[in-house]
């Protein structure tokens, strides 16, 4: 099937509006995305034209957009592009949806911490001990310290 995928990297301009709806959760917000450019004769950075989407994420991507995203905040959004055209009152209306595929923070503007969502339809399995994918062949650190020195390196971080 030919649909326009797009990856569009911009900020939450409103706050997610979440809803339980017959076919799942449904979540949706408004990504302003906004080029910039070098003004050479300003010696600065100039905002560009500002562009505006609707992104729409459904089931267990609504549910964690919901949790997760506030106004301001820079994310990147992945999904399929459907513009529409319509006529209100008389007058044309187009307008620019994303039907969200992934959304994440953009981590080139700060830190963000991943919580796993809790799964509702399977119980959890056995716990499986966290790879240790630090050590190298001839390392004698055990993966207990490994994963202890990595959580103490991510606190001092922050």
């Amino acid at each position: 099937m030919n649909e326009t995928m797009v990856c569009a990297v911009g900020r939450v301009a409103t706050q997610p509006v979440y809803r339980e709806v017959a076919s799942g959760p449904s979540a949706r917000f408004r990504l302003a995305v906004t080029a910039r450019y070098w003004d050479r004769e300003k010696n600065t950075w100039t905002d560009g034209h500002t562009n505006f989407f609707t992104v729409w994420a459904n089931r267990q991507l609504a549910t964690n957009t919901a949790a997760s995203l506030t106004v301001g905040e820079p994310v990147i959004v992945q999904g399929r592009l459907k513009v529409r055209t319509d006529v209100r009152e008389g007058q044309s209306w187009t307008s620019a949806d994303i039907d969200a595929v992934a959304i994440g923070h953009d981590l080139a503007w700060g830190t963000s911490a991943f919580r796993r969502a809790g799964k509702t339809e399977a119980a959890p399995g056995p716990a499986q001990p966290e790879p240790n994918w630090e050590t190298t062949p001839g390392d004698s650190g055990s993966p207990a310290e490994a994963q202890t020195q990595r959580h103490a390196e991510a606190a001092a971080l922050t």
